[in-house]
């Protein structure tokens, strides 16, 4: 974990100087925004000269990473949600290299917990968007995340907080929905990290992924147990795809005997992938925003109202939305709108 690694991961020449790697930050795909942030850090802990500006929007994502830090202790303490991926993984990275974090990823025991986070949130923040989705039918499982701006909203990239009474959503259709996310702190990061890849299986894991692995492998790991631990997860492949793509970059440590171990659960879990594919999907349905409301701290659900098949509503502490599994048009918008001031004449 050096500034070496940097220079490799972003294929920058190390004779190009500094400059050029942060230049290289900035156009990366993966995390344009926050990239920047870890290099800078990187670069502070070398020594490298640099003027107020750089040095300024180093201490906005210093606090930025610290804010999410304090939110997701005042929020465990407040409602029993904790942080996964992004955060714990932050914690692995050695002192003074700035993960870049970008947004605050937290799993819910329920729904009513998740939503009395969401409350907190909006309470204590200046929430500009509320984006909602239930995943399934029944039952469903709720994501929420909340957005507000940053210092510099033009400069900085927006707080973003991801709430959801799913740790791991799965792909939608041959790997389900799993709720519970139990492993040592460790091995749950490595467990998200191969979630990540159900998602984006055609590109190679960007840099703060490899990273992210670097620092893994310096953690002891029990080779057959994570792999067991990987398998019921149903990950056993993303897992192996990601170790043997991050072997090519930087020593894998005791991750290698994971991989290892991994060789003989994969064909069980392509299998069991074959067979499920004919099955029914697991739907995604997202909500189109119809309107925030004053908070309703009596509610501990969201509601499902349905006055017509084509305008499925969902009403929520906080705000109303209409459920679609596409982008909704005028005029399931406006039937909806209607829908829901017909409601409200009924409360």
């Amino acid at each position: 974990m050096n500034t070496a690694l940097l220079y490799r991961l972003l294929e920058a020449d190390p004779a190009a100087g500094p400059a050029e790697l942060l230049h290289r930050a900035r156009a990366d795909h993966h995390l344009p925004q926050h990239l920047p942030h870890l290099v800078l850090s990187a670069l502070v802990r070398d020594g490298v000269r640099m003027g107020e500006p750089a040095r300024a929007e180093l201490r906005r994502a210093h606090d930025r990473v610290a804010h999410y830090a304090r939110l997701a202790a005042d929020l465990a303490c407040s409602t029993g949600v904790r942080a996964i991926r992004g955060l714990p993984l932050a914690g692995y990275y050695p002192d003074g290299l700035l993960r870049p974090l970008d947004a605050l990823d937290l799993v819910a025991p329920d729904e009513a917990a998740l939503w009395q986070a969401v409350i907190r949130l909006v309470t204590e923040h200046p929430v500009e968007h509320i984006d909602v989705s239930l995943l399934g039918e029944r039952p469903h499982h709720t994501a929420v995340t909340v957005h507000w701006p940053a210092e510099d909203p033009l400069v900085d990239p927006w707080y973003r907080v991801h709430l959801t009474t799913a740790a791991l959503p799965g792909d939608g259709s041959a790997v389900p929905v799993r709720p519970y996310l139990v492993a040592d702190e460790h091995v749950e990061c490595l467990i998200a990290l191969a979630e990540s890849r159900l998602h984006r299986p055609a590109q190679p894991p960007g840099p703060v992924t490899l990273l992210d692995i670097a620092c893994l492998a310096r953690r002891p790991f029990e080779p057959a147990e994570t792999a067991a631990v990987l398998a019921a997860y149903r990950l056993a492949p993303e897992a192996a795809t990601l170790l043997d793509h991050a072997a090519g970059h930087l020593p894998l440590g005791p991750l290698a005997a994971v991989r290892a171990a991994l060789a003989p659960e994969l064909a069980p879990e392509h299998r069991r992938r074959t067979e499920t594919a004919a099955t029914r999907r697991f739907p995604t349905r997202h909500g189109t925003l119809l309107r925030r409301t004053v908070i309703r701290h009596a509610w501990d659900e969201a509601r499902l109202h349905t006055p017509a098949p084509d305008t499925p509503l969902l009403l929520t502490p906080v705000a109303d939305y209409l459920l679609t599994r596409t982008p909704a048009t005028p005029t399931t918008r406006t039937a909806a709108l209607q829908a829901l001031h017909h409601w409200d004449t009924l409360c």
